[in-house]
Order: structure tokens, then sequence, then C-alpha cells
């Protein structure tokens, strides 16, 4: 059986390890809508009202609100929690980050190594899998992977705070163009 091939979602020769910025996106399995509802007529509501969680988005927020407390030199700056999907924007602030990031795996096993963020997303979906399949033992919760972006500057950064400030917003239009 052949598998399809997976274009790399990495950015190349870029050490994941690094301090600075990313814009993180993780969708659900099968891109089911399960982790919050966004109203419609919500839209002159601030972001966070337009967002209701529900229970396993609730434990998605547990999880990434406790993500600084897990890994000491990562930061949240923002994240939203859509129906299918979590946007996150983090930061891997200081130098002790590269050197205790690598999980070290034997040369006999090809001497691999996990980056910082490939670490907190890791940890994000393990853990809120397990929780949420405390009462929904089926469900696929988290695709394959996630999508990343480097944040480059400030105007990068500040792009990325509006896109994700208006993504609940756009929702509506988001549905109808995936029907």
């Amino acid at each position: 059986m052949e598998y399809p091939v997976r274009k790399p979602n990495r950015l190349k020769a870029y050490d994941y390890s690094t301090p600075g910025a990313y814009f993180i996106t993780i969708c659900t399995g099968g891109r089911r809508c399960y982790l919050s509802t966004i109203p419609v007529g919500a839209i002159h509501e601030s972001p966070a009202q337009r967002v209701i969680l529900t229970r396993a988005g609730k434990i998605v927020e547990t999880v990434i609100e406790s993500l600084p407390n897990r890994f000491e030199d990562v930061c949240i700056d923002k994240y939203v929690i859509m129906p299918n999907h979590v946007h996150l924007l983090l930061r891997i602030d200081n130098e002790r980050a590269i050197r205790e990031s690598p999980l070290r795996i034997e040369k006999q096993q090809g001497d691999m190594t996990r980056s910082m963020l490939s670490k907190v997303i890791g940890y994000l979906k393990m853990n809120t899998s397990k929780r949420i399949h405390t009462f929904a033992p089926d469900l696929v919760v988290w695709q394959r992977s996630y999508y990343d972006h480097v944040i480059r500057d400030e105007r990068d950064y500040s792009e990325t705070w509006a896109y994700m400030d208006g993504n609940p917003g756009r929702w509506a239009e988001d549905e109808l163009f995936a029907q």
C-alpha cells in the first residue's frame, strides 16, 4: 500500500529551538467542529465573547494556559480556540531553551532531536487527547502534525495578532466556503 507523499511543513534549515516567536495552527481530527461554537450575528462583540468553548475546548484552554508552567522558557502571547482548530502565538524566550530542548535519542536510532517547539505541541496534543478521551474515547482529537510560521519581525507579529483577533469574525464566511 502506498501512502501519499506529504509536503514538509517545517522550514528547511531552521532551528525550531531558537528563541523567537511562532504562529502555530493545530487542526482537529477530520476537521470536526467540537472545540467551540461561534454564534452567527456575534460580529459586534469582542473576539473573546464570540467564541463559546465546549467541554473539549475548555480542556484545550486549560492545557494551553499551563504550558508556561511546564516549559519555563515558553510564553503564550495569544491563542484562539476555533471550532475545528487552534491558533497559538508563542515565544521561546532565552538561550537556555536551546541547550535544554533537544530530546536526544541514541545514535543507533539515528541521533534524532526534537525542538522545544515540537515538544510543546506534542505535550499539548497528548494531554488534551488523554483528557478528552475520558468522555469521548473514540474521537480522533488532532490531525497529524501542525502548521507553523516563524515570526520574522514586529510587522509580522502585529499582522499575526490581527489575524487571530479577526478569525472568529470570519468563521461564518469560512463555514460557507467549507460546505
